[in-house]
């Protein structure tokens, strides 16, 4: 009869246990049932090890959460070798795009963030060498970088909020509730409603549409 080796317990198990593993239980944990159920003893029933054996790779649950960020960012690819710096810097601003929108918790942890972990310091150096090496001067690159700002990561914080839509009572009582004190907020929200004069907003393409307008405001920084 043949029998099966015994699976590693104690010290042997826990030493298969590593940040990026943690990072990765992690992730998965955040993607399936929202970021907000994260928690040390959660995450470690997802892992199959008692929740102090976490604290050996996370000092804590900030420090858990920086890592998730910083391990999405490391998710993203990079595109340095593009023919020019526009179409590198569009190349990954866009896959960050796709990698947030598989992570859609990911920006607010980006943004929480005190300080940018080993792969945004990565990222960030690629981008600015991108910049750089497509003849910015150092200035120029401090500005560019400012005014890419989180379109470098995929997402943006818009001041207007249009991504859902109004049904027709919905906007006759908006229209009711802020049309004499607000009249150009309920002008632009019935706009951009399914049945309104600008369709409903499609937030890639307004991605997309403010990521080369930056753009094109770069180069001719960099021409004049």
């Amino acid at each position: 009869m043949r029998l099966s080796a015994p699976s590693p317990a104690g010290p042997e198990r826990r030493a298969q246990l590593t940040r990026p593993r943690v990072m990765a239980a992690a992730i998965e944990l955040a993607d399936r049932d929202g970021v907000e159920s994260i928690s040390m003893r959660k995450l470690a029933q997802e892992l199959g090890v008692e929740a102090m054996s976490l604290y050996t790779h996370v000092r804590s649950k900030n420090d858990l959460l920086d890592g998730m960020a910083d391990a999405v960012i490391g998710h993203i690819p990079l595109h340095a070798e593009g023919p020019d710096w526009r179409t590198s810097l569009r190349r990954m601003a866009l896959a960050a795009r796709s990698v947030m929108g598989r992570h859609p918790w990911a920006p607010r942890l980006v943004q929480a963030q005190a300080a940018p972990g080993p792969a945004a310091l990565h990222y960030i150096n690629t981008v600015l060498g991108i910049l750089r090496e497509g003849g910015f001067s150092i200035a120029q690159t401090h500005h560019a970088l400012h005014i890419l700002g989180s379109h470098l990561l995929g997402f943006t914080q818009a001041l207007f909020d249009d991504s859902g839509d109004l049904d027709p009572q919905a906007a006759t009582a908006l229209a009711d509730t802020l049309g004499a004190s607000h009249p150009h907020v309920v002008e632009m929200a019935l706009a951009v409603t399914h049945g309104g004069a600008l369709g409903r907003c499609d937030d890639d393409a307004e991605f997309e549409f403010a990521l080369d307008f930056i753009l094109d405001g770069l180069a001719r920084m960099q021409g004049a």
